[in-house]
């Protein structure tokens, strides 16, 4: 941060002597460089998702034997992953009330409010009895607590990442995209490698009744810092400053719906494919393999974890990719990669370990590419006023409509009609995606 307080004497410096054109020029909302945003989104998106993989990986693991009992383990998943997809299901109510929580009491206070409740819920879930020790009450309060978690994501929009897209050099604009989305492979490593390594280490009795509970005390740890950094970055005054420059403010929901609607669900729709396969090679196969497959779990997801790696590697390339052939081109490209993917679902995850993990690195690799530039296709087609509100939202429909209810539908089809289901669920996610860019020339123009 040494060079936001040497900004903080040259701004000073301005406003005292107003003498030279380089006080002058260092006053202009760009002095400061899109490499410190970017540091600022990937600790709150790698953050963000190492919570939502714990989440969902004890989704699998965890939460059938130890909330569903009383089931099937097949139907003990799929009612976990119906609660798994509250979380989606209240994050735009979550964007919308701290978006109004911001326009009264400001940016630090949604902030702050949005850590306070993301904290409760997710050290609530570690802390939280079992049905055997509260019934079904255990079974509410863990459906509480994941609409909690979904509504402190939605309100723990910062605007650092429209800012960092807003920021960019013109040509550069599809590398910042995807620094962002590294939060995710990020994330995903170091929960598969902590359930990977509780899993080998210890019991199956020691893990289900207090092992599982240590990733979410690792999530709460890491939340709270994670917030309080992204706090502490947002509530300086250059920030504050460049924030009101670019009109990075929150705008009323409904004005904003009533003159972007178009934007909003195009812009969802557009990185749709992504999102499908995005829980089609993280949560999905992890089910499948647990119910329908005498494979190691822990060694599966250690597969899973080289396959995350390999994503970080596809997010980086999808940076230099978009910049040479612009982003609308680079995700309908995936797009069209990923509808090939979807024939061979079958084939592969009935291939035995060979063929399963041939999916599971193809799928990653692919989901590093299209993944990388998603972020890039929500900020572009607003107009200033309605950039913020507009790119919080869209992201939230974008996971909802294309991932909050991907586990529960793939493992529903494949369980009860087959495999060759998922493929269909995977393509329609591609086609949706093809349709939008189609639609969608504001994104050719804009890179």
């Amino acid at each position: 941060m040494t060079s936001t307080h040497s900004h903080n004497g040259e701004v000073s410096a301005d406003f005292s002597s107003h003498s030279t054109v380089s006080d002058a020029r260092n006053a202009k909302p760009d002095s400061i460089a899109p490499g410190e945003i970017a540091i600022g989104v990937v600790i709150g998106r790698a953050s963000e998702y190492f919570d939502f993989f714990v989440y969902a990986m004890a989704s699998v693991l965890v939460f059938p034997s130890v909330f569903f009992p009383f089931e099937q383990q097949l139907e003990g998943t799929l009612y976990a992953f119906v609660i798994f997809s509250f979380a989606f299901l209240a994050r735009p109510f979550g964007t919308v009330l701290f978006m109004a929580i911001q326009r009264r009491l400001g940016r630090e206070v949604k902030l702050t409010a949005a850590l306070f409740i993301l904290g409760i819920s997710t050290a609530g879930i570690a802390f939280l009895p079992t049905f055997q020790h509260l019934g079904f009450y255990a079974i509410v309060l863990l459906a509480l607590l994941r609409i909690g978690q979904g509504i402190a994501l939605g309100g723990s929009w910062d605007g650092l990442p429209s800012l960092l897209a807003l920021n960019a050099p013109q040509n550069r604009r599809g590398w910042y995209a995807m620094l962002g989305q590294l939060g995710a492979p990020v994330g995903f490593m170091i929960a598969g490698g902590l359930f990977a390594y509780l899993l080998s280490n210890l019991t199956t009795e020691d893990f289900l009744d207090w092992g599982w509970r240590y990733p979410f005390y690792v999530a709460f740890a890491i939340n709270v810092v994670a917030l309080f950094a992204r706090l502490r970055l947002v509530s300086t005054p250059e920030y504050a400053r460049l924030l009101d420059e670019r009109e990075l403010e929150p705008t009323n929901a409904l004005e904003m719906t009533r003159s972007q609607g178009r934007n909003v669900i195009i812009g969802a729709l557009a990185a749709l494919a992504s999102y499908a396969l995005f829980h089609l090679v993280t949560v999905f196969p992890l089910s499948w393999i647990t119910l329908y497959s005498m494979r190691s779990v822990s060694d599966f997801l250690i597969i899973q974890v080289i396959g995350a790696g390999l994503m970080a590697l596809g997010v980086v390339a999808s940076g230099l990719i978009a910049d040479r052939l612009g982003r609308r081109t680079t995700l309908g490209a995936c797009a069209v990669l990923i509808a090939v993917l979807s024939a061979f679902v079958p084939t592969l995850m009935n291939g035995g370990e060979f063929g399963q993990n041939v999916f599971i690195l193809l799928g990653f690799i692919l989901l590093g590419l299209s993944y990388g530039q998603a972020a890039g296709a929500v900020t572009a087609n607003f107009p200033a006023k309605y950039r913020y509100t507009g790119a919080a939202l869209t992201s939230d429909l974008s996971w909802l409509v294309g991932a909050g209810f991907a586990p529960l539908v793939a493992l529903g089809l494949s369980a009860h009609f087959g495999l060759a289901y998922v493929s269909f669920y995977l393509l329609s996610g591609a086609a949706c995606s093809l349709a939008a860019l189609s639609l969608n020339r504001a994104l050719e123009i804009r890179d």
